[in-house]
């Protein structure tokens, strides 16, 4: 573990053992190489996060790519999220056409060419998947956050990760049982942590959700200062101030309108009253007509 620029650099276990793995049987100029691949990824996600000024806190690298803390989760625009998480990739896809390029011209050993490129194609590609942690699992989350609440963008996220991880984890042991071919031990280890990083995401869901909440306020300050219209949320007397505040969505600024007993009037407050609440360390479970009175 290393600290370079305010960020700890740090390298997942896994890839510790298979470090020592490919030392014993041979196999460890492949692995470095492998390595150099994963933190050129990762060195993509943090450049562009750099860019749009998200402070990084820590990068964890993995055989197949890293996983990155920052301070600004669920604070930041879909759009911010997405081009942060294909500079990854694209780290993949310019490395692996320099690399068959210089093969083509004969400057590298053909296999070595070879191997580099399906290597970055092999890290780009698979971290595409639309499962979370992986690039393409954030991708999927921002994408839903434009079409549903941020709440639910981040369970349904969460159940097609949990789906596809068990997908993975599958296809490396069905062969074993079906064809007597042996179980897939690298399929299998990504799927199982696959699984249990989506069982610890599911568990945090309510801290994520209210970090959400907190960076609130600057989404109703755009609002405010670019004149954008507000979305009307109308809600019933005796739902919760937790279910309303479910109801935000990520890029929305909200007006939150309670219809009045047998439909006499209605009455308004802003999103940044329930948000308050939330936060405020007060039993969310009240019912929402408590903040009209």
């Amino acid at each position: 573990m290393i600290k370079w620029r305010g960020i700890i650099w740090s390298v997942h276990p896994l890839f510790v053992i298979l470090m020592i793995g490919a030392v014993i049987t041979g196999y460890f100029l492949e692995l470095f190489t492998l390595f150099i691949i994963v933190l050129v990824h990762e060195l993509g996600h943090v450049a562009a996060a750099r860019y749009f000024g998200w402070t990084v806190r820590e990068v964890k690298l993995l055989p197949f790519g890293g996983v990155a803390e920052v301070e600004e989760a669920g604070g930041v625009s879909a759009k911010e999220e997405a081009l942060v998480a294909l500079a990854g990739p694209l780290q993949n896809l310019w490395l692996g056409l320099l690399a068959w390029g210089l093969g083509a011209l004969g400057w590298w050993d053909e296999q070595w060419s070879e191997y580099v490129w399906r290597a970055n194609a092999m890290v780009g590609l698979f971290n595409l998947l639309p499962v979370y942690p992986l690039d393409g699992g954030k991708l999927m989350q921002a994408a839903l956050s434009y079409m549903v609440t941020y709440y639910r963008a981040m369970l349904w996220t969460m159940r097609v990760s949990m789906l596809l991880s068990l997908l993975i984890v599958m296809a490396a042991v069905i062969p074993a049982v079906l064809y007597s071919t042996g179980i897939q031990l690298n399929f299998l280890i990504i799927g199982c942590f696959l699984l249990a990083s989506n069982w610890s995401y599911y568990r945090n869901i309510p801290y994520l959700f209210f970090r959400f909440l907190i960076y609130r306020e600057r989404v109703a300050e755009k609002a405010i200062k670019s004149g954008e219209s507000a979305r009307a949320i109308i809600v019933g007397s005796k739902q919760t101030i937790l279910s309303v505040a479910r109801l935000l969505k990520r890029e929305k600024y909200h007006l939150i309108y309670l219809m009045e007993p047998g439909g006499a009037g209605m009455k308004m407050i802003p999103e940044q009253e329930i948000v308050r609440d939330c936060l405020s360390g007060r039993n969310p479970y009240r019912a929402v007509e408590e903040l009209f009175s």
